[in-house]
């Protein structure tokens, strides 16, 4: 007999939701075969067999919410002695075999016909060697399920009439880790406004000459400059030992606002790579975020997180530190505004941001040289692309 375990995958994982079984008791499964997909705050992910053999028994119902060490599920392979074998989650398969039918289709392409009450198993899929697209399921649920209507309470003792809507998986997940930063990290915020004039002008300039680059990765890139002079801010405490750690890669995580959360993807040594660079790895990078198809090593390693929620509006905010790391910062709507240069009224691009902060680690006076420093080079794109190495 072998025990399939969840695995601690890194990254904070201490549980993980069992979304969907890919078998089922009795099934006939081969090595490496998924068996499950398992959502955590991070991703949604499958278990592979580690042996070839017949599902015995599953021992943890879908939709419940399991400790890292929790044995899923039994596979009986023939052995003549009993293996507990622990399994990592990997999030690179998105092939799932039921019974002698291969299902070809990503997990977010599941999660949808889960949440239709669909049996993904009836889709015929339309995509690339019969892969089952959103569409597919789309298309199918319009013909075979009928509408559900949401969730109501009983009104008892004259409650408010409410829905409900589970609070697990990827949105309790992050709830834990909020709540582990803001208990954890005595957050300060400061506030800056930023002239985005030059850099827009640059970056029309850059697309006039045929290379399409994002004021995001223009923030990137000054980011990692300013924080060679303020290493401080790309460092972790670790108080067990009584060090801050000054991290010699800077590996910048961009905030990503998808479905059922926030993820951060990671964009790793941004000292290594130009501003064009940066801006193709970020597409990636939001890409893999939105289709629920981020692996471990691309939401690992993060030194400092940025939250660019300028396209969606708002003028400032109090951002919560991505644990463990000593700094975010957000950036807000850039707006034209009337502003005063050498006596004279003026219309320039202007952005707020805000720059919360760990003050075990570090002080105002510093966060403050920080966001001059960073501001500085926004202000002024020649020097930020005279000091790229």
């Amino acid at each position: 007999m072998v025990e399939v375990k969840l695995h601690d995958i890194g990254e904070g994982m201490t549980e993980g939701e069992i979304v969907s079984y890919l078998v089922k008791v009795g099934d006939r499964v081969q090595s490496d075969q998924p068996l499950v997909e398992v959502q955590t705050d991070k991703m949604t992910a499958e278990l592979p067999s580690p042996t070839t053999g017949i599902v015995k028994e599953i021992l943890v119902s879908e939709g419940s919410l399991v400790p890292i060490g929790t044995t899923i599920l039994i596979i009986e392979s023939g052995q003549t002695k009993q293996v507990q074998h622990e399994v990592t989650v990997s999030s690179n398969r998105n092939k799932a075999e039921k019974t002698n039918r291969l299902i070809l289709a990503a997990p977010y392409t599941r999660k949808i016909a889960r949440e239709l009450g669909i049996d993904i198993e009836k889709i015929n899929g339309t995509g690339p060697a019969g892969r089952i697209t959103d569409e597919d399921v789309y298309n199918y649920g319009t013909k075979a399920v009928e509408p559900m209507a949401p969730k109501i309470k009983e009104v008892t003792n004259n409650e408010v009439e409410s829905d409900e809507i589970p609070f697990k998986g990827r949105r309790k997940q992050i709830a834990s880790l909020m709540s582990k930063s803001l208990f954890t990290i005595p957050h300060v915020t400061h506030f800056e406004e930023v002239d985005m004039t030059n850099l827009l002008d640059c970056k029309q300039q850059c697309k006039d000459s045929g290379v399409n680059v994002s004021v995001a990765a223009f923030f990137i890139k000054a980011i990692q400059l300013t924080l060679i002079k303020y290493p401080i801010f790309n460092s972790v405490l670790d108080e067990d030992h009584g060090v801050i750690k000054l991290k010699k890669e800077y590996n910048i995580g961009i905030a990503v606002d998808v479905e059922d959360g926030l993820i951060v993807p990671v964009i790793p040594h941004v000292e290594q790579k130009t501003v064009k660079a940066i801006h193709e790895e970020m597409k990636i990078a939001i890409e893999k975020a939105q289709n629920n198809t981020l692996t471990k090593a691309d939401i690992s390693n993060g030194t400092f997180t940025i939250s660019n929620v300028g396209p969606l509006g708002g003028i400032g905010a109090t951002p919560i530190i991505n644990h463990p790391q000593t700094a975010l910062i957000a950036f807000h709507k850039t707006k034209k505004k009337p502003v005063v240069i050498n006596d004279e009224i003026v219309i320039r691009s202007m952005m707020n941001l805000s720059m919360s902060f760990d003050h075990r680690v570090a002080d105002g006076a510093t966060a403050v040289r920080f966001t001059n420093e960073f501001v500085h080079l926004i202000e002024n794109p020649s020097r930020m692309l005279l000091e790229m190495k």
